[in-house]
């Protein structure tokens, strides 16, 4: 399991350009879909159906709107054991998976842009302490750590200031 690096200092910086649906964005290009600390990291399984982590957990309140990280096409929206599941196609072989939600905004097939409202968070895995968004990142098939792809994050949404009285 890998170690747990503060949100803050996992991130790094990149000048990448937006994607469009039909290449695949590099490393560190896409925006968070949710504003929050990162609670679970991703912790690869040793083999396709062995157990693991399969992606990161954002702490957020049930009912936060998640926006689309970068451009692509909705290729699941729906209902799996009950629960609302979400999955958008960036090309190039990586997919974008959002799981445990509470309301989705968009349906199978719908392009949506960088920053798109897609769906709203549930409450995250069942049986967890903290609300959280799941998210998930496939690149041919396979789960890659999602951090690899955030950018950084708003330095508004990382230092609160307090106003002077």
């Amino acid at each position: 399991m890998r170690s747990f690096v503060p949100l803050a200092l996992a991130i790094t910086v990149s000048a990448a350009a937006p994607a469009t649906p039909s290449e695949a964005p590099s490393t560190s290009s896409w925006m968070w879909p949710v504003t929050g600390p990162v609670i679970q990291a991703f912790d690869p399984p040793e083999d396709p159906y062995g157990s693991g982590h399969r992606g990161v957990d954002i702490a957020v309140p049930v009912g936060t709107p998640i926006a689309a990280p970068a451009a692509g096409v909705v290729t699941f929206a729906g209902p799996v054991g009950g629960r609302l599941f979400l999955t958008i196609d960036h090309g190039g072989g990586l997919e974008s998976t959002y799981s445990w939600l509470s309301v989705l905004l968009v349906r199978k097939g719908a392009a949506v842009g960088r920053g798109q409202l897609i769906a709203a968070t549930g409450w995250g895995h069942p049986a967890a302490p903290v609300p959280h968004l799941h998210l998930g990142v496939k690149l041919n098939d396979a789960y890659v750590d999602p951090l690899d792809y955030l950018g950084p994050p708003a330095i508004a949404d990382v230092v609160r200031l307090a106003p002077v009285a």
